[in-house]
């Protein structure tokens, strides 16, 4: 999707694909502060370690990192790593309920974007890799990237 669309992505947790299998993604809107909001598009996000949780019927995004707004004064800034609430219907949360408690499956959030002036974030239910996994995705890259390197001499 290009600019004009109103889609421009703010943060990618590339890690993420390597490190978890990714199964199904959903598209969540987040609830943010005004000095979050932004911070955001500024670009200040950072999904490395951050992961979500189903509690209580609703889903929250847990330990992403969004840095404190500097236009502003500090009494008004927000907590960088804070809990925030993610938007889902009722439908995806029960959905997503039962795959995580019962299959044992991670929520990652793959990116955070804007679409259309609205903070969003792509989140995916995910299964964790194993070291052979890891090591064969590796592979499989170094192979393909050698392949294009021969097609591109001839």
């Amino acid at each position: 999707m290009s600019d004009n669309d109103g889609y421009k992505v703010i943060s990618e947790n590339r890690q993420a694909r390597f490190l978890y299998e990714i199964l199904e993604t959903y598209e969540a809107g987040i609830q943010l502060t005004g000095t979050e909001v932004k911070s955001v598009r500024q670009g200040k996000v950072n999904l490395q370690d951050g992961y979500a949780l189903i509690r209580n019927g609703e889903a929250w995004l847990i330990n992403v990192n969004i840095s404190p707004y500097t236009g502003s004064g500090q009494y008004f800034n927000h907590e960088p790593r804070r809990t925030r609430k993610l938007l889902l219907h009722k439908e995806e949360i029960r959905k997503l309920i039962g795959k995580v408690e019962q299959q044992g499956l991670t929520l990652v959030p793959l990116k955070m974007y804007l679409k259309r002036g609205l903070v969003k974030v792509s989140i995916a239910l995910g299964k964790g890799k194993k070291l052979h996994d890891k090591r064969e995705d590796l592979k499989r890259r170094q192979d393909q990237r050698d392949i294009q390197r021969a097609m591109k001499n001839y």
